[in-house]
């Protein structure tokens, strides 16, 4: 049955709570709002913090409308989304705003100049406007998507079905609702996961083509293609007739497989390569001019922080010499000391503690899927096993098909805790990997009896419980509702996951440190 048909209750079930959870953030981070809960409104209970972060001027007269969209979502537009939200207006007009690709300002631009918001607000208000319904609705589309993937993938309904609620609380979602862009990358790194993994290889190479404009890291999802590829030319040749493995044959298949994945990989690396080359044009060709004549405050602004501005001249920078110029690494290097063990420093102990939780977690995870599949991890999973031989693999988080994701997920962790800034490690595996969220859901079903079908005991069911009247029940309500009765284990997978989600919001959107 296709995933999005009507008939699919628990997919309906995933899309409610994650709009339910979206509204509730939106209201919770919200300035003013008297109707529903003032007295729970982060915003007006914690002053804000005054933090040493990009805070261009805001031009031009305010309105009292614009005043109203900033109380209510100004906690969208801290920290990175400034930059975010300052691309979207002006463009890449300083060096440092090149540090954040240009797929998510763009539709933010263009959302914003649909003129579906009334025309005397002022730029930044339409744009705040835009991010909260843009991210609202890729939140809930990612978690659709993941739950695509994870049927796809676990081949086990209720772990995917539990794995999509979960995404829902995700620690990350402070992230998820803000003007930052994980909750596109999300969307389309999820949803290019689902599509290879139904064998649509060119949609799918659209998407992770699309997720490396928003994200960085999105250039690592070319790993998938190259597996994919490489996997089923080794099935190939150890189910196929001794033809295949004639030279010539075998030459031709290595060929095709090589061209093929090459091709892929041009295509998901294009998108960073050419804003890498935008860059170098703004900010390294003599004479390149700007389309738009830049106001004295944001001159002002450069010249107190050491800004370097497009088209003004003077000395060009050192990465514009390199034999590969790259401006995002060298913005990572100078502007946030991003490198390898650079983070390692005892003031920044905090921060590891911020990152223990989801280190601890993916590092679980790793154990927990190499401990089970020794073989299947030694042989990168290229060898087929004896289940798979019999046409029953093993399902669930420790089946085979979770291998490449379980890759990945070590990937971005062993990078992220090494070489990045440490904090931003839940947010980065929560908006890139779907581990986070089956490796939860894979817990929470192994070792809580509550979620064990009913007179069975059995943690292995891949039926999903029921509710009233036939309809799914909401599994993570139910675990809420019973908080007394669960678990040590599942009040700590729960704990974290909740309380992040809140955090976030408290300190986030009052422009305190986090994640």
């Amino acid at each position: 049955m296709e995933l999005w048909s009507r008939e699919d209750p628990q997919l309906r079930e995933v899309v409610w709570f994650a709009v339910c959870c979206r509204a509730l953030a939106l209201l919770l981070q919200a300035t003013f709002s008297p109707v529903f809960v003032p007295q729970a409104v982060f915003n007006l209970l914690i002053p804000d913090h005054c933090a040493d972060a990009f805070s261009p001027p805001r031009l031009g007269q305010q309105s009292p409308w614009d005043a109203l969209v900033e109380r209510l979502l100004g906690g969208l537009g801290r920290w990175d989304a400034e930059h975010f939200l300052f691309i979207a207006e002006r463009g890449y007009l300083f060096e440092h705003n090149c540090a954040f690709l240009p797929l998510f300002p763009l539709s933010l631009r263009a959302l914003a100049g649909l003129g579906l918001w009334p025309p005397q607000l002022q730029p930044r208000s339409r744009l705040l406007l835009s991010a909260a319904l843009l991210n609202s609705l890729l939140s809930v589309l990612a978690a659709a998507a993941l739950y695509g993937l994870g049927r796809a993938v676990l081949r086990r309904r209720s772990q995917a079905f539990l794995a999509a609620l979960l995404f829902s609380l995700s620690p990350a979602n402070v992230f998820m609702a803000a003007a930052y862009s994980e909750s596109m990358f999300a969307f389309l790194a999820f949803s290019a996961m689902w599509q290879l993994e139904k064998g649509q290889s060119w949609l799918s190479g659209l998407l992770f083509s699309l997720a490396s404009g928003a994200r960085a890291n999105g250039l690592i999802n070319a790993g998938f293609f190259l597996y994919s590829r490489g996997k089923r030319f080794a099935l190939q040749l150890q189910v196929g007739s001794a033809s295949i493995r004639k030279l010539p044959l075998l030459w031709q298949q290595v060929l095709s497989l090589a061209s093929s994945a090459a091709l892929m990989c041009t295509g998901i690396f294009l998108p960073f390569a050419l804003f890498q080359y935008y860059a170098y044009v703004r900010f390294c060709s003599p004479g390149t001019g700007l389309d738009q004549s830049i106001p004295e405050p944001l001159l002002q602004l450069a010249r107190d922080k050491g800004y370097r501005v497009a088209g003004m001249g003077g000395t060009k920078p050192s990465w514009c010499f390199q034999r590969i110029p790259l401006v995002y690494s060298y913005i990572q290097d100078t502007y946030w000391n991003v490198g390898f063990l650079r983070y390692f420093e005892l003031r920044q102990i905090p921060n590891f503690l911020l990152a223990l939780p989801v280190t601890l977690l993916g590092s679980w995870a790793a154990w927990t899927y190499v401990s089970t599949n020794p073989r299947h991890c030694l042989t990168l999973g290229l060898e087929r096993s004896k289940s798979e031989e019999k046409g029953k693999p093993r399902d669930g988080f420790c089946g085979p098909a979770a291998f490449v994701y379980v890759v990945h997920a070590m990937a971005l962790l062993v990078f992220g805790f090494s070489c990045m800034h440490v904090q931003v490690l839940t947010r980065f595996l929560g908006s890139s990997s779907p581990i986070l969220y089956w490796f939860s859901a894979h817990l929470l079903q192994e070792h809580e009896p509550l979620l064990w079908k009913a007179g069975t005991d059995d943690p292995n069911s891949g039926k999903p419980l029921l509710g009233g009247r036939g309809t799914p029940e909401n599994l993570v309500v139910r675990l809420l509702l019973n908080w007394r009765f669960i678990t040590p284990l599942s009040k700590s997978i729960l704990g974290f996951f909740l309380s992040y989600w809140l955090l976030g919001l408290i300190l986030h959107c009052n422009f305190f440190p986090w994640t």
